[in-house]
């Protein structure tokens, strides 16, 4: 699928997307990025299309080459406070409040967000797939959190997080059964199809 243009004739305008929001444990990270208005790249896509090696190598480009961009996290504890969803939006707030430079427009992957100041934004599903803005969002949500994940693996090497970065995998779940949740592991989540043992 190819992208199409970064902005919608609304300039500076800021792509925002998160990573992580479907995990057992860690952080949701997300992203927010102010683009030259004539940004190409052919490797440019929604982070689940790319592999992690181009991932890493769109990384760098895009933050040498932005003209603003910031990444921001809402915890485990938070997201079990506010739950996901709100923690979500939140994390793009936070990555939007550490632009340095102040976007006219915002484009927002998925369905919901709430309005950030004063400062129009229209919802796009799939939007990592379709506009370059919200692309490079969802490619540097996605590699600092597999970074902050793979970080945290060493202390806690029996959960594989430098492979599933804390998503459901098998391993993890296991992991989980055997050894129980960590601090990192989101409590509002379902850890295991049965958590009567877990947490009684």
């Amino acid at each position: 699928m190819s992208l199409i243009s970064n902005h919608s004739g609304l300039f500076p305008e800021a792509g925002t997307d998160e990573a992580g929001r479907g995990c057992l444990a860690g952080p949701v990270v997300a992203a927010a990025v102010i683009l030259p208005p004539d940004f190409q790249h052919p490797l440019l896509n929604d982070s689940k299309q790319v592999s992690k090696k181009h991932r890493d190598e769109l990384r760098l480009i895009i933050e040498n080459t932005a003209l603003s961009w910031a990444v921001a996290f809402c915890s485990p504890e938070e997201i079990d406070k506010i739950n996901i969803l709100n923690a979500s939006i939140l994390a793009m707030h936070r990555a939007l409040d550490g632009l340095t430079v102040k976007p006219k427009h915002i484009l927002v992957d998925g369905n919901r967000f709430k309005s950030y100041g004063n400062i129009p934004h229209n919802t796009m599903i799939k939007g990592d797939a379709r506009f370059i803005a919200i692309a490079a969002a969802s490619i540097l949500a996605k590699t600092h959190r597999d970074e902050f994940m793979e970080k945290l693996h060493p202390d806690f090497p029996e959960y594989g997080w430098d492979n599933n970065a804390g998503y459901p995998t098998e391993k993890h779940r296991n992991a989980i059964a055997r050894l129980g949740p960590t601090i990192h592991h989101r409590k509002s989540f379902t850890l295991l199809k049965s958590q009567i043992t877990l947490f009684p």
